[in-house]
């Protein structure tokens, strides 16, 4: 992890990894097929780093606007964590040559699963009558990429990282847009 991230995908060499972790290439490949096994190794490492604890509350009762305030929360939480922006500099920086890096990391699930989760609160509402969506996976989708794409632009670089209480505002602000668009609302 700390070579990959540190140099990136194409100056990582096995030697190096081999090296670094104090083994033998052959115990390298012993354990792994070759570069890009190990990186989606490294890739679900991380992630399983950056999610949330295990049991998320079962949110039953509580207003969506406050569930997906808290999602968005813990979303931007890993969105933001420096293992997940050097590994975006990285998948951004190398993915054109190295189309491999990319695929690791889709091929990790854990967007999928966060859209689903929020797709079916969604769904819950849309069948309460209390949002006018056609299809809220692709709702869910856009809410989990309004939620973290600027703040994690500007974190790595492209603008002034957030403090926190921006953060915290920008949290409120895009589930209230969110909602607004969902509930078919429009302005007057």
């Amino acid at each position: 992890t700390e070579l990959f991230l540190l140099h990136g995908y194409g100056a990582t060499s096995i030697e190096a990894v081999a090296r670094h972790a104090r083994i033998s290439k052959r115990t390298f490949y012993h354990r792994f097929d070759d570069k890009p096994a190990l990186f989606a190794a490294v890739v679900h490492r991380i992630i399983d780093r950056l999610r949330p604890p295990a049991g998320l509350p079962s949110f039953a009762g509580e207003p969506l606007d406050d569930i997906l305030r808290t999602l968005a929360g813990l979303i931007l939480r890993a969105a933001l964590a420096p293992e997940a922006i050097a590994l975006n500099r990285l998948i951004v920086a190398e993915s054109a040559r190295f189309p491999e890096l990319a695929a690791a990391v889709t091929a990790e699930g854990s967007r999928q699963e966060g859209i689903r989760l929020i797709a079916g609160l969604l769904e819950r509402e849309r069948t309460a009558g209390r949002l006018a969506l056609v299809d809220p996976g692709f709702a869910a989708e856009q809410f989990l990429w309004m939620v973290m794409t600027v703040p994690q632009r500007r974190a790595t670089g492209l603008g002034v990282p957030m403090t926190p209480a921006e953060l915290e505002g920008w949290t409120r602000d895009v589930v209230a847009l969110f909602l607004h668009g969902c509930r078919g609302e429009t302005k007057e």
